[in-house]
């Protein structure tokens, strides 16, 4: 049978489709591949942030913009140059370099949106959690799960910066936004320093014999470096190099701290190279130390501490170090594992991956 159609019936079929456009309909035929491609094709594209323009651009925004009410943190956020203009590191995640000034605090408000905090400058900050006021130095990984209220205070000379990661862009796809500010003062009433850290702080422990309240996010607010340090080397001294993850967990659930937001520390002894992997999800990376490069569907993209890149969904990642590196990342991970999307494979690049002869080296400002 042709398919070539008798210009009658051409005719017919133009007249057809401007009546589909014009009851705002579509037919799937000519966008099937589009819709339906045989693996992810994101929006998203690998990108990368230097930590030492990062550092002065939020330096100067100490400077020249104050924190007030209507506009109550001091924050830059990286936007992906491949998202059309929006504030995301991917179209699933947000990541942002927040500053706080020296006797500055920051007043309380909840979101829809959860968020994590991972200081990489400064020590003696804390963020109220529901009254609990979690101490903040470098290192750590501080929690505020959706729609729990948080401030931020610091009562120190020297100033404090730190990595934002939110689901942002997710929730707002979904159309889940809310946002309330903090009423009537501006910071909360603190109810005591490292309330959930006595609780639920022990490695491998949990409180038994009272109740407690304990929702879909971890109890424990704070994870501590000298923890995820220990953890580590542990890690490495049990199985070896070149390359460990660890990821953070609820204590309740051994699931990730937040259903919609995974948290994960890896390391890479000198000289060593990650194995090739692609995921499913995106990821946003932060150097909290080290030095070294990673390549990203062939391209290479040079690090060093302070530095943040994107990962996109399904794009191969290998790290390769030139001195021993740990790299903190957000990912949507525990979404797509609740949703039964989440997919993963190891690379081998004898058979699967392009030569890294075809390896381009990436700059970015």
């Amino acid at each position: 049978m042709s398919k070539t159609a008798p210009a009658a019936d051409a005719e017919a079929l133009d007249a057809f489709y401007a009546d589909l456009e014009a009851n705002h309909l579509a037919p799937l035929w000519p966008i099937s591949a589009e819709l339906m491609p045989s693996a992810p094709t994101p929006q998203t594209a690998p990108y990368l942030w230097k930590w030492s323009m990062l550092r002065r651009l939020a330096e100067r925004a100490g400077e020249l913009v104050t924190i007030e009410r209507g506009g109550d943190r001091r924050v830059l956020s990286l936007a992906n140059p491949s998202l059309d203009g929006a504030p995301y590191a991917s179209s699933t995640l947000w990541g942002a370099i927040q500053y706080l000034g020296p006797r500055e605090s920051a007043p309380g408000h909840r979101h829809t949106p959860s968020a994590i905090r991972f200081v990489m400058e400064g020590s003696g900050v804390w963020t109220t959690v529901n009254g609990d006021a979690c101490g903040m130095f470098p290192g750590d990984l501080v929690l505020t799960p959706s729609w729990h209220w948080h401030d931020h205070n610091n009562e120190t000379d020297e100033p404090m910066i730190w990595f934002d990661g939110l689901d942002l862009p997710t929730v707002k796809a979904l159309d889940a936004i809310f946002f309330e500010p903090y009423e009537p003062d501006e910071l909360q009433e603190v109810r005591g320093h490292g309330i959930s850290e006595r609780l639920w702080g022990g490695r491998a422990s949990r409180p038994r014999g009272f109740d407690l309240p304990v929702g879909p996010s971890s109890p424990l607010l704070v994870y501590r470096w000298g923890d995820t340090d220990a953890a580590l080397d542990g890690l490495l001294a049990e199985r070896g190099g070149p390359h460990v993850t660890l990821e953070y967990t609820n204590p309740v659930t051994g699931g990730a701290v937040m259903p919609t937001l995974g948290c994960e520390m890896h390391r890479i002894v000198a000289g060593g190279r990650s194995r090739p992997y692609r995921k499913v999800g995106s990821s946003v990376y932060v150097v909290f130390g080290g030095a070294g490069s990673s390549v990203i569907d062939g391209q290479r993209y040079e690090w060093s501490r302070g530095d943040m890149f994107v990962v996109p969904s399904w794009a191969t990642l290998e790290h390769e170090v030139s001195e021993t590196s740990d790299l903190f990342c957000i990912t949507d991970r525990p979404m797509l594992e609740a949703l039964h999307l989440f997919r993963e494979e190891w690379i081998d690049f004898a058979t699967d991956a392009p030569s890294r002869l075809e390896i381009s080296v990436v700059t970015s400002a």
